[in-house]
């Protein structure tokens, strides 16, 4: 493919992240913010994939579409079932949203166009990167690696008994 064939898919799939981005914002139905949400993740899972990082473009739809947002319908559509209520948001901060907007943009513009060095760069990568991702995990990084899987265990397990119906020392008195 040519360079302007990738530039075209470039920008499709920077459209598509930007516009489903703002109508999660900007929307007023939590169950279309939602699944607009859907769109914002694969689209930056795309621009992963442009950058040449294959690990964190499918850790992104693995963890955040296949986890977080599905974790998130579900509440969602499980919670508007159970309390039958419209939801929908009354408030949209839209000044303290453009002057946050004005300022990350400012910031980005002046990022790439006064340090334009740091981007221009003759090293390529050779090989996979998942290879050698995984290679560090399983052997320097293996106590942080199982460190973490115990915390996450605990947290899940703190969850569960946060979450349960009968709740310790309380009495079922009718």
């Amino acid at each position: 493919m040519t360079n302007t064939t990738y530039t075209v898919i470039f920008y499709l799939f920077a459209a598509v992240t930007v516009f489903s981005a703002a109508f999660v914002v900007f929307s007023r139905n939590i169950i279309y913010s939602a699944f607009s949400l859907l769109f914002t993740f694969f689209g930056v899972a795309a621009l992963y994939v442009f950058l040449s990082a294959d690990f964190i473009a499918v850790t992104q739809i693995m963890v955040y579409v296949g986890g977080i947002l599905v974790l998130l319908l579900f509440g969602v559509m499980f919670t508007n079932k159970i309390m039958m209520t419209d939801l929908k948001t009354d408030v949209l901060n839209i000044l303290p949203g453009i002057v946050l907007l004005l300022s990350i943009t400012g910031g980005l513009i002046y990022t790439f166009v006064a340090r334009a060095e740091w981007f221009t760069s003759t090293v390529q990568l050779q090989g996979s990167v998942v290879e050698k991702i995984g290679f560090e995990t399983m052997s320097r990084y293996v106590l942080p690696f199982e460190m973490v899987s115990i915390l996450l265990l605990l947290a899940l397990i703190g969850a569960a008994f946060l979450a349960r119906f009968d709740k310790p020392g309380k009495t079922n008195d009718k």
